[in-house]
């Protein structure tokens, strides 16, 4: 199971339609789930996605999604969907993700050392999801 807690809606409709597609092709290798949470800055957006989360029980791995964070290859990434049954992404708002959600993570990992919008972050996610799981297959999307 993959799971996406993102702040706020996919108002750009290019862009919604971009990860609509992704998602389509993920859910017949995964079950996804997108969470959309309400807009209402860093600590209170934090305070939502624990609620979500629940306690750290061995549920799976929780990465936060920050600029600060990590970076990993697309070969990195495929070996994380491989290695855990449950992952759970955390995807901040226009002004970041609260610091309760990073210290949350069991990870924090950086998409790119550019700052994206949200809305781009989600997409960039889910293309990457797609990418990693089409790797494990040895589906020719990805290319060496």
């Amino acid at each position: 199971m993959i799971r996406i807690l993102a702040v706020g809606k996919l108002k750009d409709a290019r862009l919604a339609g971009l990860a609509a597609d992704f998602a389509q092709r993920i859910r017949p290798w995964s079950d996804l789930e997108i969470v959309e949470l309400k807009d209402q800055g860093p600590e209170r957006e934090a305070a939502a996605m624990l609620a979500r989360l629940g306690p750290p029980s061995g549920h799976g791995l929780t990465i936060a999604l920050d600029e600060r964070g990590a970076t990993a290859t697309s070969h990195e990434l495929s070996a994380l969907l491989g290695a855990h049954g449950s992952l759970t992404f955390l995807i901040g708002g226009p002004d970041g993700l609260g610091p309760a959600a990073r210290a949350r993570a069991d990870r924090i990992l950086s998409l790119s050392p550019l700052t994206f919008t949200h809305e781009t972050a989600r997409f960039l996610l889910l293309e990457q999801i797609y990418r990693g799981l089409a790797i494990l297959r040895g589906h020719p999307y990805h290319r060496d």
